[in-house]
């Protein structure tokens, strides 16, 4: 099978995206199937990694997600919390100037073999630990995000979305591995996003700047051929993943 590839106009619109962005993230899931030879060949080592317990919060049918807003929440191993308040896909020109300076907002690229997309995330790092008692309902989920998220929230949520009134989606068990294998001079990123019917996505991923992002991708693609890892299998989403399954599960629907 020959590997994904962009249109000659998804490309100028790739570039056009990176060229306004902050960072590029480029992501390459591998399939169950091979996530063992792939852990064996980059010579990774689970013990290295950090634990994450990840929440998702929306409508039971999704129309957070639907609308390209992702409002999420983390406990991070040996860290704080945090909170990300998310809307794809942007076009970073189109956000007002008044966000774009933002310390806390981040356009990024994703980038994966065949797609892309451009996003706006709000971040905030939390000073306690507060995920673990929202999620079980002994505060209230707006409590997780400052001024500024809530009203980026209530920019682009749909018009009768409130906050302490979504789901609780999760949690995901998340393994990360931060590393840099031989032969390669830059630091890789493993997730491996543990779902409670057992099935699993493991993600690979480097972050670079927009300026060098093709010449990244280009060595990094070179560098994966190299170890033997299948560039071209059907690439997977891990927050729609995880929304599908806990929104199956809010409606009583299983596998």
């Amino acid at each position: 099978m020959s590997a994904p590839r962009l249109s000659d106009d998804e490309f100028q619109r790739l570039a056009a995206l990176i060229k306004d962005a902050d960072s590029v993230e480029l992501k390459l899931t591998i399939p169950e199937s091979d996530q063992r030879s792939a852990v064996q060949a980059l010579d990774m080592d689970p013990l290295d990694g950090a634990l994450r317990h990840v929440y998702f919060f929306d409508t039971p049918d999704l129309s957070l997600f639907d609308k390209g807003v992702v409002v999420r929440a983390r406990r991070v191993q040996r860290k704080g919390d945090d909170s990300v308040v998310k809307l794809r896909p942007v076009v970073p020109g189109d956000l007002p100037d008044s966000l774009r300076k933002s310390r806390n907002l981040v356009i990024e690229v994703d980038a994966m073999p065949g797609a892309f997309v451009c996003s706006a995330s709000l971040k905030r790092a939390l000073d306690t630990t507060p995920v673990r008692e929202a999620a079980a309902g002994k505060q209230p989920i707006s409590a997780l995000f400052s001024k500024e998220q809530r009203a980026f929230f209530e920019a682009h949520a749909p018009d009768a979305a409130e906050l302490d009134d979504l789901a609780v989606l999760g949690p995901i068990n998340v393994l990360k591995l931060k590393f840099s294998p031989e032969g390669y001079d830059r630091r890789l990123v493993a997730e491996m996003w543990l779902y409670p019917d057992n099935t699993r996505i493991l993600e690979l991923s480097t972050k670079c700047e927009p300026g060098e992002a093709f010449q990244v991708a280009a060595e990094t693609r070179a560098f994966l051929l190299g170890r033997g890892l299948d560039l071209s299998a059907e690439q997977q989403t891990k927050t729609r993943t995880a929304l599908e399954f806990f929104a199956k599960e809010q409606h009583g629907i299983t596998a």
